[in-house]
């Protein structure tokens, strides 16, 4: 975030962290800068008729860079627009693919881990019949980063030579439920060494790490809020 007079992009999303973290994330890591809007801002926008809103939108994240005076939702499509804009996408298609395919992952990810947004609530027998599912999410996140030569010490996920939006962004994924679900936490370090040890690379950035310090001053241990964390809470706290 920035308290300066001119800043990159206006992001409106919840003060938690969950999806807007992976916008927040790229952003400094990027050096933008960008006003948070809170939640009152947030719900008005959402709650705007979509003849009123910059971007007909249905939920947040939304995000509006000012220079070049667009507004975009939808996380996967505010990525790939700032991976563009802040040269943080490989150049050659396949890997550009390959990284939006991450991205979409990770938002299925979350989704799942929501139980769709909260539509049921979780229970002991949901989450454990769940935990062969998220373990097959992180095979999937270690297989592709070992096709690539990753390595729990050295590497990034598409086998780039700097890091990208794709590993940004699985950094965020995991070490944010990590941070605050302790059974997550040990299901990641035991089933993705590779896919641990990337992300918490990528924490120690410092850009990214003054996004987490500054994530749980502002948020606390929150992650998706409402009755749905509490009932998370109850079975991966």
């Amino acid at each position: 975030m920035s308290g300066q007079r001119d800043v990159d992009y206006d992001l409106y999303y919840w003060q938690l962290p969950f999806r807007g973290q992976f916008i927040r994330a790229i952003m400094a890591y990027a050096r933008k800068s960008w006003t948070e809007h809170d939640d009152e801002a947030t719900r008005q926008l959402t709650a705007s008729a979509p003849g009123d809103q910059p971007v007909p939108f249905m939920g947040p994240p939304v995000l509006i860079d000012k220079a070049a005076g667009l507004t975009l939702s939808q996380m996967p499509a505010i990525t790939l627009y700032l991976g563009e804009t802040c040269g943080l996408l490989p150049d050659d298609p396949r890997s550009k693919a390959l990284t939006l395919k991450i991205v979409n992952d990770a938002n299925d990810v979350i989704d799942e881990l929501t139980l769709d947004g909260g539509r049921e609530m979780w229970t002991k027998d949901k989450w454990d019949d769940f935990v062969p599912r998220l373990q097959r999410w992180l095979t999937i996140w270690e297989t592709t980063g070992e096709r690539n030569g990753l390595t729990a010490e050295s590497g990034f996920l598409l086998g780039t030579e700097a890091a990208g939006i794709a590993d940004i962004v699985t950094s965020i994924l995991w070490s944010t439920m990590s941070d605050r679900f302790p059974v997550i936490a040990r299901l990641v370090a035991e089933t993705a060494p590779r896919t641990h040890g990337l992300s918490q690379r990528m924490q120690s950035v410092p850009s990214l790490a003054r996004l987490k310090k500054q994530a749980f001053e502002d948020y606390g241990k929150g992650y998706c809020g409402g009755e749905i964390e509490k009932s998370l809470r109850a079975v991966a706290g």
